[in-house]
């Protein structure tokens, strides 16, 4: 009697380059461009208008939470209009915003209006990662997700050093419009960017489903668990864009760094590092076939290489720099973070879960920066980073050990 073998399909990879994830790449890699920004001119923008060193510091981060402040409210909007209306009207009104909000940011002649636009410009720019995420893992096939929101991360990280080389040729106004004018080209190239199949299907199947309600994550304790749980993983990536990089000038000064350090350059090589990491995330996943393995692993050691940059005992300003690169591609997980939040979701709460988590997550730098700047005048910059960060990497290793594996899981389409 003859047997017939079952063999196994061939993955086709063509889907990754598919329009819409060559664009949300693109989308994604503006958005960061837009986003880092003012912590890479930070301290030339603000000298510029005529503050000392250490109003710098103070106006800094006070413009710096005002743009906090605007991606957390931003995330909740941004997430329910996607789960109303549809990914593509998130991805449409957010570019809109924050291109034309960072022209006018080249502009700014006073610290009460920069930090006004920055606002503006934060809830626009919370829209991007999340709606791009969402479409990506709805119109790719659950064998090669991974692989597909590797690359939209890799290549929209990549963002920050095109961001930094614009700094380093042209003045600080100069890159505030560089980045409104790419935004502003990207619009068009979405026009032909079609919808998600799973959401157009919601719509016609289950039009009594409630969509985008977020006090949904507020329901019930276990719900509010979940959520919170999300978002404290994805802490330590803006604890080390935030607090490592954005203030590294004072870290290089508590250190006695000759040379003195520049928080511009920290960040470009951080995000560079961060485009490594989320490229080579995806494959990780995808070879250990757990989200929550290769997180963790990587988490592990950025939160030794955060160690290293306070307490290794680094003399030169070129040994920070270094280490920002490395702590950059160990926090690398972001593709795989937001993969598994959309993951945990159903169709009807995706946009609304995966947009508003990282907003949020980028919202507690407000907290982070006050309790910084508040230890720092008793214990010392490098210590209050350090207790800082134990805080940090607690809360997300915790979550971590407590959540569920989403690895080949198929999308829900309901909540």
């Amino acid at each position: 009697m003859q047997t017939v073998s079952s063999v196994p399909a061939r993955v086709s990879f063509r889907p990754l380059f598919a329009l819409p994830v060559i664009v949300s790449a693109l989308g994604f890699f503006v958005d960061v461009y837009d986003m880092l920004i003012f912590s890479i001119v930070r301290v030339p923008s603000l000298q510029s208008l005529g503050l000392s060193e250490v109003d710098v510091s103070k106006a800094g981060t006070f413009i710096l939470n005002c743009q906090q402040a605007g991606l957390v409210l931003g995330g909740f909007l941004w997430g329910v209009l996607g789960d109303k209306r549809g990914r593509m009207s998130v991805l449409f009104g957010s570019i809109l915003t924050y291109s034309l909000t960072n022209i006018a940011c080249g502009f700014v002649q006073d610290v009460n209006t920069y930090a006004l636009l920055r606002f503006v410009a934060g809830v626009g720019l919370s829209g991007e990662i999340g709606a791009a995420m969402v479409l990506v893992s709805e119109i790719l096939p659950k064998e090669i997700r991974s692989y597909g929101s590797s690359m939209v991360a890799g290549i929209g990280y990549l963002g920050a050093g095109v961001a930094y080389l614009t700094v380093e040729y042209f003045n600080w106004r100069t890159a505030f419009w560089v980045g409104g004018g790419m935004g502003l080209v990207l619009l068009l190239l979405r026009v032909s960017v079609f919808e998600s199949g799973l959401f157009s299907r919601l719509k016609v199947e289950h039009k009594s489903v409630s969509r985008g309600n977020f006090l949904y994550f507020f329901s019930s304790w276990p719900q509010l668990i979940k959520y919170l749980r999300c978002v404290a993983v994805g802490v330590p990536t803006w604890f080390i864009v935030g607090i490592l990089a954005t203030f590294a000038n004072e870290f290089g000064q508590a250190l006695d760094i000759a040379e003195g350090v520049k928080p511009g350059r920290c960040v470009m090589l951080i995000y560079v590092g961060l485009a490594g990491g989320d490229l080579l995330s995806g494959p990780i996943s995808q070879w250990l076939r757990s989200r929550l393995k290769a997180i963790t692993g990587l988490l592990i050691f950025s939160a030794l290489l955060s160690g290293i940059y306070l307490f290794g005992g680094i003399r030169t300003a070129s040994g920070i720099y270094t280490v920002c690169l490395l702590a950059g591609f160990c926090t690398g997980y972001i593709a795989m973070f937001l993969t598994m939040v959309a993951e945990l979701y159903g169709t009807n709460l995706r946009n609304t879960a995966t947009t508003s988590v990282p907003s949020v997550v980028r919202g507690t730098l407000i907290p982070m920066t006050l309790l910084f700047q508040a230890l720092k005048p008793s214990v010392g910059t490098l210590v209050a980073a350090g207790l800082l960060g134990v805080i940090v990497y607690g809360l997300a290793f915790w979550s971590l050990s407590r959540m569920e594996e989403t690895f080949g899981k198929d999308l829900d389409f309901v909540e």
